[in-house]
């Protein structure tokens, strides 16, 4: 919003008005909340699973091995130090020497998406492609979450049975 909308929603007695600089479009790109008819629409944001486990770029194999049998988890999150995406570890990278660091056996630069990518456009992006998981982070780079096929799938069918008239 312009400083001039901001100065106005504030002189109208509103409290918590924010002059937010990057736009729109970086606002939704980023998972913030949005209003209007664009906010009901399924996106990648919305059915990402949060939590997903991370570790560091100079963190060792043998350790991200053991955190990942703990916790059940296929693949880890390799982040630097400021929290931005640099690889992912999934579990064939897991055979290299335990002394390795998840740097050296990573894959670089995995494929992101935006939260606020449409459902519909990612899954079909996704099946098309092949792909079961996809890494969803900020235009920054900063981890949102991961959108795995079959729960944006049985999103999207969830809605289209909501949608559809019942059967008498």
């Amino acid at each position: 919003m312009s400083p001039r909308a901001a100065w106005r929603l504030e002189s109208l007695g509103f409290t918590k008005v924010f002059h937010y600089v990057a736009g729109k479009a970086d606002w939704s790109a980023s998972g913030l909340p949005l209003e209007g008819r664009l906010a009901s629409l399924p996106t990648a944001g919305g059915v990402a699973r949060r939590g997903v486990l991370t570790c560091r770029l100079t963190d060792r194999v043998g350790e991200v091995r053991e955190r990942m049998a703990t916790v059940g988890d296929s693949a880890c999150v390799v982040l630097n130090d400021e929290g931005i995406v640099m690889g992912r570890l999934r579990q064939k990278d897991l055979n290299a020497d335990a002394e390795a660091t998840a740097e050296s056996v990573m894959e670089s630069g995995p494929t992101t998406v935006r939260p606020d990518l449409p459902l519909a456009d990612i899954v079909e992006r996704m099946q098309r492609r092949g792909v079961g998981s996809v890494l969803v982070t900020t235009p920054d780079g900063r981890l949102s979450g991961i959108l795995y096929r079959r729960h944006a799938e049985a999103r999207l069918t969830e809605m289209e049975n909501e949608g559809a008239p019942e059967e008498k």
